[in-house]
């Protein structure tokens, strides 16, 4: 993408609506489209030019003229660094609408569809500390702010322990209070990070692939059960003393695992997670049903919003007790299990062993014996022979990555012709590139977004299609 090499101040903008990807739109006095970051609809604003297209322009607030009514004071101190919950300036109620029409204008706009009303966005009920589980990333050179001096700073003071900042892989943001969990999960990061710079437990350098302590992961759940996952490069003498310590002083750490991760990415799905103290595994309540969490567990983050997005589900599946239930991408089988009770058989598939260890342990311990599941690449294990083995689903729900499905697993559902397609999505884009495929036999009869995730641009999506021929 071209930058702009002379630089070009665009004055008294006035800042018109919320665009995509959280920014804003303005146009200037010939009528030329300017994206800003950072702006609320109605302020009044002087920009500098950071991308210049033949189409638009990318622009970043150099003075605010005159604020908008709307715009609100950031509650967090790292807004602006961290890239996190961008969207703090804005009313909920304005956020609400944007993402109501970014799930309207992607599904028309890129599918192409022809669309039901749209039921109005399940907001959230908490928009500060809803999440139940943050990864925090080690660094030895974290990110220097704007008014300190690199040079000044001690060997200690350029440790982080936070998140990665925008565009810059190598670069953590050292967080002193996260407003997205909640405690105990800032105070161990604190402690934890203060422990290892006073113990002297090097920082990880992700450039050089050096260094111990490398990240964390924090999980919690609505009755108070709290995970910790401590990952380093390599083991030394000090983890033994440093998990106890820290296990001492939290005793609500109901589950403490260590990973060694030697690898050049962050990722422990394929490292193995050594239980260190208390249970293997927390357990997550909802309705009436329970649901494991283990170290590699994949859950949704918000329970609130989860719960309404599952009962939206069970809603549109519109079970009678009859049914044979494809659930696609299950993860866990927390969806397959939610509407197990109104369906005669439910087949789960998913990607991860251990998502369906999980899932068959779940159904075990919430006396569920009509559900069976299946681990392995859907496209490889969703056949037509697996159908035929297994019974013609009548409904298919799938949940599948950000990314979509694949042709061939869409090929399938289609000759699989289940008579309903529940379809969740945690990205409107790839889910309107695939309900266009789907439509070809299938229309869509509701269209439900949900609000998962509060101060951000991303939103859920949750979509009913019937079989039309």
């Amino acid at each position: 993408m071209p930058r702009v090499k002379k630089e070009i101040i665009l004055e008294n903008l006035t800042v018109e609506s919320v665009a995509a990807e959280g920014k804003c739109v303005a146009h200037t006095g010939e009528g030329q489209v300017v994206f800003i970051e950072y702006a609320v609809p109605g302020d009044v604003v002087d920009a500098r030019v950071t991308v210049k297209k033949k189409n638009y322009l990318e622009a970043r607030i150099i003075r605010l003229v005159q604020p908008s009514p709307d715009r609100l004071e950031p509650f967090c101190e790292h807004f602006g660094l961290c890239g996190g919950c961008r969207w703090q300036l804005l009313p909920y109620s304005m956020q609400l609408e944007a993402k109501q029409r970014q799930v309207y204008d992607q599904l028309s706009r890129i599918g192409h569809l022809k669309l039901p009303p749209l039921r109005p966005i399940l907001a959230s009920d908490k928009t500060e500390f809803y999440r139940n589980k943050l990864e925090f990333t080690a660094s030895d050179k974290r990110w220097i702010l704007p008014d300190e001096d690199p040079e000044g700073l001690a060997a200690e003071q350029k440790l982080g322990l936070g998140f990665h900042v925008g565009r810059f892989f190598d670069k953590v943001l050292d967080i002193r209070r996260c407003w997205l969990q909640p405690e105990p999960s800032n105070a161990i990061r604190l402690f934890i990070r203060e422990y290892a710079v006073s113990h002297g437990i090097p920082f990880y350098n992700i450039r050089e692939n050096s260094g111990i302590f490398r990240n964390m992961f924090v999980r919690t759940t609505d009755d108070g059960q709290v995970m910790l996952i401590v990952c380093f490069a390599a083991d030394f003498d000090g983890r033994a003393a440093m998990l106890d310590a820290v296990a001492e002083r939290f005793p609500q750490i109901s589950s403490l695992y260590y990973v060694i991760n030697d690898k050049l990415n962050d990722s422990i799905g394929d490292r193995e997670c050594i239980l260190y103290k208390g249970a293997d595994a927390i357990w997550e309540t909802m309705e009436n049903l329970r649901f494991r969490i283990g170290p590699k567990s994949f859950y949704q983050t918000n329970n609130g919003q989860a719960l309404k997005l599952y009962r939206t589900v069970r809603e549109f599946a519109g079970l009678t007790g009859v049914e044979t239930v494809y659930d696609l991408y299950t993860g866990t089988g927390t969806i397959a299990q939610f509407v197990s009770s109104g369906a005669s058989k439910v087949v789960g598939i998913e990607y991860v062993p251990e998502a369906i260890e999980d899932a068959r342990i779940n159904a075990a311990a919430n006396g569920i014996d009509n559900c069976s599941f299946f681990a392995g690449d859907m496209k490889d294990i969703l056949t037509a022979g697996f159908i035929a083995e297994h019974g013609r689903p009548d409904v298919i729900i799938t949940d599948p990555p950000r990314a979509g499905m694949h042709p061939d697993v869409i090929a399938t559902i289609l000759g699989a012709a289940p008579e309903k397609i529940v379809y969740v999505s945690c990205n409107p884009a790839s889910q309107a590139r695939d309900l266009e495929a789907l439509c070809r036999d299938y229309t869509i009869e509701a269209v439900q977004p949900v609000d998962m995730f509060p101060h951000t641009t991303h939103v859920e999506n949750c979509v009913l299609l019937r079989r039309a021929i």
